[in-house]
């Protein structure tokens, strides 16, 4: 495929902005890998790019366009969103007032903004809910952390939506700001569920069939939902990452946690995470896991089973993460913080 065809498929794409961006920083090419190396790096990135100067060119030519963790890590190194940057169009109450910032940054307040910014992508999904209490009350329990005291109850917040959508990104980002417990459902409860499943005689990877869904997949929940009553117990907010398909589809189920969390007295909170069918793609490829396989491998079948337009039918906070634009804020607030640390 030619340059001229590449951009053409990837609406948005100005690949010469990326070489703007270096120029304006100072960078040649090979100094630019280096330092996106070492962004990379220091966030914490699951594969952390070669960052050759040869890739890097191809990036700002148009021959290649930069996979996911290429373009987290350029938008970590030059401070930057993705539209900022040249990798797509920006989404409705996308674009930002922040322009290029030399390195390196001055300690200046900016980790705070970083937080603030990160944290709008947190709307009402649904009417009935309050979501400036949320981010006033995560940005609280940041700020708290460092000066002791917390006058809010404990919260449960459950981090929902399909394969690839960036829950456990965005629920580890809650988890490092707060210091909230995280329980992600896949890490929990994989060993269970692929021992259950292989006892049963069927694939450990397997997550399709009607055996999991009957079998299975009603236990995995149950583990989850029974550590988290281990910490509502002891009123212990914590951060639940599952995509809760059911779960929250279902106003009883949530009226029963509710009910039983309120007893203890701590709150219930969903955020559903909206994504676009090309990034969970995308993501699903990048992470590489067993388990997707056969979504990958049948994908136009998958997107048949679910719908984009899915929202719970409860109400719910939303965080719009479309082509990846509340995870790409969330790095930089986590980059900022971790600046601030060092």
């Amino acid at each position: 495929m030619s340059p001229e065809d590449e951009m053409k498929g990837r609406l948005g794409w100005r690949p010469e902005r990326l070489r703007q961006q270096r120029e304006a920083h100072g960078l040649t090419l090979e100094q630019a890998g280096e330092s996106l190396r070492a962004a990379a790096a220091q966030a914490k990135l699951k594969g952390i790019p070669a960052a050759n100067p040869q890739t890097l060119w191809q990036h700002e030519q148009g021959e290649v366009y930069p996979g996911p963790p290429y373009r987290r890590a350029y938008c970590l190194l030059y401070g930057a969103t993705e539209p900022q940057l040249g990798f797509r169009a920006a989404l409705p109450g996308e674009e930002s007032r922040f322009e290029i910032t030399p390195l390196p940054e001055q300690r200046n307040g900016q980790h705070v903004l970083a937080v603030e910014r990160a944290l709008t992508r947190i709307a009402p999904g649904a009417a009935g809910i309050d979501h400036l209490g949320i981010q006033r009350r995560v940005l609280d329990a940041w700020k708290r952390r460092r000066t002791g005291g917390d006058p809010h109850r404990p919260v449960v917040i459950l981090v929902g939506g399909f394969a690839g959508s960036g829950k456990s990104e965005f629920a580890r980002f809650l988890t490092q700001l707060t210091g909230w417990p995280l329980l992600d459902k896949d890490p929990l409860t994989r060993p269970l569920v692929e021992a259950l499943l292989v006892a049963l005689g069927s694939d450990p990877h397997d997550r399709h069939t009607d055996l999991y869904r009957t079998q299975v997949r009603p236990v995995e929940y149950a583990s989850l939902m029974a550590a988290v009553k281990a910490n509502t117990s002891c009123q212990i907010s914590s951060v639940v990452s599952a995509p809760f398909i059911s779960e929250l589809a279902d106003p009883a189920w949530m009226q029963r946690l509710s009910h039983q969390c309120a007893a203890a007295g701590v709150d219930v909170v969903p955020i559903w995470l909206r994504c676009d069918a090309e990034s969970m793609r995308e993501y699903i490829t990048h992470r590489g896991a067993a388990r997707d396989s056969w979504k990958l491998a049948r994908w136009t079948e998958y997107l048949s089973t679910i719908d984009e337009s899915t929202r719970p039918a409860v109400p719910h906070l939303v965080v719009d993460n479309r082509m990846g634009a509340a995870i790409s804020l969330a790095d930089q607030a986590r980059m900022a913080l971790g600046a601030v640390a060092a």
